[in-house]
């Protein structure tokens, strides 16, 4: 669906849409959701440097701990997960500030609301606005993200792959079909 020049044009024309959004630079932060969402967001951090000569704050979260989702069905029986857990990094107060949440994929909107519950962990934001590279839909909850790299129709059952060179080797994204989801 992306490929890594796709990827780079996508992330510089959110980084041109949150300058737009925001006029006082000063005002805010960039959060990635760990671990994907973390790097689309130092990414965006680096474009918005560029665009305004502005160093934002930049931070992590992990949102293992957060999750409503702990428990998966593995063979028709409900069974607790083990969240693989990272650290999160928010050095910076959150106070009078607009909060950028950086994700990779808006899917259900779980995740989301998980990252929104860790934030209020670290301080109480002015306004939290949400970035994601891409939007598959499928939503549980109302959540709508501000900032939309690339709209993705999917299947329930599809998967989409993001694949960026700092964690995969090579930018770019892809959608599996249920049976490619699983292999």
């Amino acid at each position: 669906m992306l490929e890594s020049k796709d990827v780079e044009r996508t992330l510089r024309r959110i980084a041109h849409e949150i300058v737009e959004k925001n006029p006082d630079m000063a005002e805010i932060a960039l959060v990635g959701i760990q671990t994907r969402g973390a790097v689309v967001a130092a990414r965006l951090h680096g474009l918005l440097a560029e665009l305004t000569g502005v160093e934002v704050p930049l931070g992590e979260i992990d949102i293992s701990f957060y999750r409503d989702d702990l428990k998966a069905r593995i063979n028709n029986e409900l069974r607790d997960r083990q969240p693989v857990v990272h650290a999160s990094r928010i050095d910076f107060p959150l106070e009078d500030r607009t909060i950028v949440l950086v994700d990779d994929v808006l899917f259900t909107g779980r995740t989301v609301r998980a990252g929104i519950d860790a934030l209020f962990d670290y301080g109480r934001p002015a306004r939290i606005q949400l970035a994601v590279l891409c939007d598959r839909g499928h939503r549980e909850l109302p959540i709508r993200p501000d900032y939309i790299g690339k709209n993705l129709p999917t299947s329930r059952g599809e998967r989409v792959s993001v694949h960026l060179s700092e964690t995969d080797g090579e930018d770019g994204v892809s959608i599996l079909s249920a049976v490619e989801a699983v292999e």
